[in-house]
């Protein structure tokens, strides 16, 4: 499905004409550049916008299949990245991935959406009201859509950090120590910290490369070396993210190692507790059995006193251990 289909020029928006073949033709003939976007195309609809801007059949596979790892590729119309924006949903819990992917030619831009989660109105309302920025060429919207996805990934580690230290209070409250759900909590959210991760570290080597910097770095066709300032500003965002990502992941493991650890102490204060109740309940057992075994020179048969003599020991060494056991804090 066509979202929008527009013609740049001077920074400047015209609509798009309504047949596609002419758009590209359009856009050059002005010295501006087309940009269209589709939501979740058919492959018939895709078909005439890869026949119209001569799309690389590999590229144009995997945006229709999607599920793709963030990544760039470099062909010989067209350059093609993939991206995956992040929603974190506090009320649930979960962390939901979308992609986007976004063709970039000499005069036209083709952005591909997968999932409800990557909306990209707002950031052509943004290059709209910035036209000396959209006037850049398809560059700029490369640099906008980059821009908007990572700083969108800092609101959402921000959004986990609260709801991890949530958790660590709950673990470490002294009064309640975690419940038995805490376990499956404390996993569940390693695992959107996981889906995260998988969304944010693939993107680094594509964004050094736009940029120019590191061993990945060099001259990107379609992309203005003016812009890798830009793209390396996008490249410093997504670092903090990526620390913010692996900060989560070592808190969260410790979180996870430090509530093992308190369940398993207060297993073993329970198991002293038993123990202790069991010690003092076999003391009067032993007694009762022994007084029990009908002996000719038994208690209570030829002694007169022999009965609350018994019954006086027993609580006397029942009191005896209860102090041992409560001085040892076993009880």
């Amino acid at each position: 499905m066509i979202v929008d289909c527009a013609v740049y020029r001077h920074g400047l928006r015209t609509e798009g004409p309504e047949d596609l073949s002419d758009a590209l033709d359009e856009a050059r003939a002005a010295g501006g550049f087309v940009w269209i976007g589709l939501y979740e195309p058919s492959e018939r609809e895709f078909g005439l916008v890869t026949e119209e801007f001569g799309l690389h059949p590999l590229a144009v596979e995997d945006a229709l299949k999607a599920h793709q790892r963030p990544k760039l590729d470099v062909y010989a119309d067209s350059l093609f990245m993939v991206l995956k924006p992040v929603v974190y949903e506090p009320e649930g819990g979960t962390v939901a991935t979308g992609e986007i992917m976004v063709f970039v030619g000499d005069s036209f831009v083709v952005t591909v959406r997968h999932g409800t989660c990557s909306p990209l109105a707002a950031v052509r309302h943004r290059l709209e009201d910035e036209p000396e920025l959209l006037d850049k060429g398809p560059t700029a919207v490369l640099y906008a859509i980059s821009d908007a996805v990572v700083d969108h990934y800092l609101d959402v580690a921000a959004e986990l950090q609260r709801d991890l230290e949530e958790l660590e209070t709950e673990v470490f409250q002294p009064e309640r120590g975690g419940s038995r759900h805490t376990a499956s909590r404390i996993y569940t959210f390693k695992r959107q910290v996981l889906e995260f991760r998988r969304a944010t570290g693939p993107l680094t080597v594509p964004l050094t490369r736009l940029a120019g910097t590191g061993p990945f770095g060099g001259s990107v066709p379609f992309v203005h070396d003016k812009a890798r300032p830009f793209f390396r500003d996008v490249g410093d965002h997504l670092l903090r993210v990526n620390e913010s990502v692996e900060a989560l992941d070592r808190l969260v493991s410790d979180i996870l190692s430090a509530h093992l650890a308190q369940m398993s102490v207060r297993q073993n204060d329970d198991m002293r507790k038993i123990s202790a109740w069991a010690a003092m309940a076999a003391v009067p057992t032993m007694i009762a059995g022994i007084y029990g075994m009908n002996f000719d020179h038994m208690p209570e048969l030829h002694w007169l006193w022999s009965y609350p003599a018994v019954i006086l020991l027993m609580a006397a060494l029942e009191v005896l251990l209860y102090r041992l056991f409560k001085r040892r804090d076993w009880l």
